[in-house]
């Protein structure tokens, strides 16, 4: 789904999700146009009526679901902001972001701390992740040997903690409290 404002956008995207054709086929069978021609390399983005319906009813979903993932972060920041051992980063960042994923960062350590945090953590029932491996490592590209010392550190010691709006803040108070006692 592409949404847009932006005018100028709009007739663009248009244009490119149906093969860069100046009219659609539903336009022509209401005999609006008789004719269209290819104007640029499109491809086929259309959605579905199924899809599109879906997509609909979940942008209703959307400002509120962004609300309440605001909530969320609130306290985390709130329930982490004197937990020593971890950064959250741009946690004094206050303007809109969609919180799709909670990250801190461990100040010491390593990959191997890491994930004897994360261990600790899975044994209370805390399902964590790591967002986002260092992308030089992935076998693709191990064609061409890279060291990159600041995006490995980062790599090695973030973990995302869980984020998403029907998290209660009571288990957000359970995740950190949890999260401290694995860094003492």
């Amino acid at each position: 789904m592409f949404v847009t404002r932006h005018a100028d956008y709009h007739r663009r995207g248009q244009l490119l999700r149906s093969h860069g054709m100046t009219t659609l086929s539903h336009q022509r069978s209401l005999g609006h146009a008789t004719s269209y021609d290819v104007v640029e390399l499109g491809y086929n983005y259309r959605l579905d009526d199924i899809r599109a319906t879906l997509a609909l009813v979940q942008l209703q979903k959307l400002r509120p679901d962004l609300e309440r993932r605001a909530q969320v972060r609130e306290r985390y920041l709130q329930c982490l902001a004197s937990v020593d051992g971890m950064v959250v980063p741009f946690a004094g960042h206050h303007g809109f972001v969609s919180n799709y994923i909670f990250p801190v960062v461990l100040l010491e350590g390593g990959a191997g701390r890491r994930e004897a945090i994360r261990q600790r953590l899975q044994k209370k029932g805390i399902q964590t992740s790591v967002h986002y491996p260092a992308v030089h490592r992935f076998s693709i590209h191990s064609r061409v040997p890279t060291t990159l010392p600041r995006t490995e550190h980062a790599a090695d010691h973030v973990i995302t903690l869980p984020m998403y709006a029907a998290l209660a803040l009571e288990s957000v108070d359970f995740i950190a409290g949890q999260l401290q006692g694995a860094l003492s």
